[in-house]
């Protein structure tokens, strides 16, 4: 019997982990305009050590907030590696500090990653993900959750089959699909909603759809495909900023001089960081999102794209904010 069953919008909406992309800073403006009932973060990479609680924490700020967002979601650490001992020590480790449950990798396409035997590279043995499961689950009291984020396959959906048996065999409490296989990147016209359809009838464990939801539109359409009501947003999360609200709450969309707010919201909070000279080139990669929904983004993006220095581009912010107020 399947755990997740469609609904007219029922269902948790999830915010995904997007490495490089959705650090502490937009974790906490996102959820603070949106309906999200968890985020779970960027991976954090663990080879064969303890990681420190300083990186843990450099990760993952809010576990000094009962491992929640200053808004009230939960937040949940993801792990990435494929040594089951130390994924487990870890996964321990960041629940005694506060996450609320542990999330773990196994869909991350990135080269750099996969040539380490990370991510997705796993999706090519599933009893990798068997062990690492298990450990893991083991490792955790029992009322810790433990999620697992895959993909449908490395190279063909029909290796989804082997893959969830080994997540169910590994004590996995909840299960993420990106409906697409790791050698289908990120490609729109590659996604396969249909796919989820079919195996979810024999996962006894909530199933989360993920994979190219853009607007209401696209979750309605996600929801019927695969019969989830749970829902795991990414990218167009960033496109459209109150994505989660638009779901969950049939909020209007975003308005452009909102969205000026939030940019320079994040700007004004890194500033207060120890290091801020990445501050331009994440907003840059924020705007390169955001200008396939607004217009204005691509204009914003035309002016700021060469400058480099901080303080230079947030006074085009602000130049930004007056001519669109």
């Amino acid at each position: 019997m399947s755990f997740s069953s469609p609904s007219s919008g029922s269902g948790r909406i999830i915010l995904a982990p997007m490495e490089g992309v959705l650090d502490p800073l937009l974790r906490e403006i996102l959820t603070a305009v949106n309906h999200y009932d968890l985020c779970v973060t960027e991976f954090v990479r663990v080879v064969d050590q303890l990681l420190t609680k300083k990186t843990l924490l450099r990760l993952c700020p809010e576990l000094l907030q009962n491992g929640k967002t200053r808004s009230g979601t939960p937040v949940r650490v993801q792990l990435l590696g494929q040594h089951p001992q130390w994924l487990a020590e870890n996964a321990v480790l960041a629940t005694e500090m506060g996450s609320p449950g542990i999330d773990i990798n196994f869909g991350c396409p990135a080269r750099r990653v996969n040539q380490s035997c990370g991510g997705a590279a796993l999706l090519k043995e599933p009893e990798a993900i068997y062990k690492i499961l298990k450990a893991v689950r083991d490792a955790l009291p029992a009322g810790q959750i433990l999620s697992a984020k895959v993909r449908l396959g490395w190279s063909s959906p029909e290796e989804c089959h082997e893959i969830i048996d080994a997540v169910l065999k590994g004590g996995a409490d909840e299960l993420a699909i990106h409906a697409r296989t790791k050698e289908d990147g990120y490609k729109a016209d590659a996604i396969k909603w249909e796919w989820i359809n079919t195996v979810r009838p024999a996962i006894n464990i909530p199933l989360i759809a993920n994979g190219e939801i853009w607007n209401a539109s696209d979750a309605a359409q996600c929801r019927k495909t695969t019969g989830c009501a749970d829902l795991m947003v990414g990218r167009g999360a960033l496109q459209l900023p109150n994505l989660g609200a638009v779901i969950a709450r049939n909020e209007a969309e975003m308005p452009w001089t909102t969205v000026i707010g939030l940019l320079l919201q994040y700007a004004e909070a890194a500033l207060l960081q120890p290091r801020s000279d990445y501050l331009a080139s994440r907003l840059k990669q924020w705007l390169v999102f955001l200008k396939q929904h607004y217009v204005e983004a691509a204009e914003l993006f035309s002016i700021i794209r060469t400058i480099h220095d901080t303080d230079a581009f947030i006074a085009q912010l602000h130049q930004a904010k007056t001519k669109w107020a």
